[in-house]
């Protein structure tokens, strides 16, 4: 009987612990429940295609966003990078303006602002829509398929700018610098590699930047570096394959670097293990050498990192099945673990949106910045969210 009553009262002691701890992890996922403060588009010239933003806040408080703007749609040749600047915490944007716009598809953009106050930003260029155009033209005019006249006159002006040997030479991955707050910038130049976000700040003075090198045989997935505020680039380290996984599906990588030194890297990833969630890669040496890479659990990609001004490391990313939107997590412990999804907005209409950056303001406040087709919009515009854990 005394056997009886003690181990009742064992299960009814674990129960009332496992309730307690699960109690414990569902008050942590409602603290870190977004508090929004206001979502709203903020592109100008909403009929044009707005891609692929990245946000980032100089140490003076303004914010810089760039893009893929100038489109007609996702795949096109008439992408170009345009950057614009908020001086009240994304509340009001000024007019865009058009940095870099060549022969080709200039796609994705980085922006960092370095220790020394120069402003880098990164695009990769692009000859996909020429197979669309290829398509296009095999299709006679009044058949079922057959593009407009007008639009088929622009695709063919803008791809015969240059010779289809200029085209091929126009293939990289590239950037701008700026050392005066961006009124003047520097020619473009090639980087070793692309990643939508580009490049991060380490707190030895180095530039760090992981991604993939387009359009080169290798395809390599790695990290360079900078130890002349980014005005070159050296090759640093591979980033290994995990076992059993494609290096080739592995895609839009960014880093951060944690409180205590170390710097960990998520990877889209689209091997059959894993598949459209994120990997970590983790670095204790500066980014000399990085571990197998491993999932944690969260689906939904790219992902970009920020570490918060008390420690903690914020992940921002697309979400592109219900619901449809964009999330962020939290890692109180430099990245080893990560919280349950909080959503920023969860009222996207297709799969067309996503890549979100985020940054955060002196008083705490938190500004998201996506692209995303709309209800009412021909093309994908930019939204922002201001929000608060």
């Amino acid at each position: 009987m005394n056997d009886m009553l003690n181990r009742r009262d064992l299960l009814r002691a674990a129960t009332i612990a496992t309730a307690g701890f699960a109690l414990g992890r569902m008050s942590v996922a409602e603290e870190l429940k977004a508090k929004i403060l206001d979502t709203k588009l903020i592109s100008w010239k909403p009929p044009l295609y707005h891609g692929w933003p990245t946000l980032a806040r100089r140490t003076n408080g303004e914010l810089l966003l760039v893009w893929s703007g100038g489109r007609e749609a996702h795949v096109c040749p008439f992408g170009r990078v345009e950057l614009m600047r908020s001086q009240d915490n994304g509340a009001t944007w000024r007019w865009p303006q058009v940095l870099l716009d060549g022969p080709i598809d200039e796609r994705d953009a980085g922006i960092l602002e370095t220790a020394k106050g120069s402003i880098l930003i990164t695009t990769f260029t692009s000859l996909a829509y020429q197979s669309l155009l290829d398509k296009a033209e095999a299709i006679p005019a009044g058949q079922p398929g057959a593009w407009e006249d007008l639009k088929l006159r622009e695709w063919r002006a803008a791809h015969h700018r240059i010779t289809p040997e200029q085209r091929q030479r126009e293939l990289g991955t590239w950037m701008i610098r700026s050392t005066d707050g961006g009124i003047t910038w520097s020619v473009r130049y090639p980087v070793p590699v692309n990643s939508p976000h580009g490049p991060i700040q380490l707190s030895d003075g180095r530039l760090l930047y992981c991604g993939v090198e387009l359009w080169m045989p290798e395809r390599r997935v790695g990290v360079c570096q900078s130890t002349d505020d980014g005005q070159t680039w050296q090759w640093l380290a591979t980033i290994p394959t995990r076992e059993g996984d494609d290096p080739r599906q592995y895609h839009e990588l960014h880093a951060v670097e944690t409180t205590d030194g170390r710097v960990i890297a998520h990877i889209r990833n689209h091997n059959k293990s894993n598949a459209q969630e994120i990997l970590q890669t983790e670095a204790t040496d500066g980014g000399k050498s990085w571990s197998i890479p491993h999932p944690i659990g969260v689906w939904g990609y790219p992902s970009h990192l920020l570490r918060l001004k008390d420690g903690r490391l914020l992940m921002s990313y697309g979400h592109r099945r219900p619901p449809l939107g964009n999330q962020a997590r939290v890692s109180q412990d430099g990245g080893r673990t990560w919280s349950a999804p909080i959503v920023i907005n969860s009222d996207a209409i297709s799969g067309d949106m996503g890549y979100p950056s985020t940054v955060e303001c002196d008083d705490g406040m938190l500004v998201t910045v996506w692209y995303e087709l709309l209800k009412d919009s021909p093309n994908a515009q930019l939204r922002q969210a201001r929000w608060r854990l």
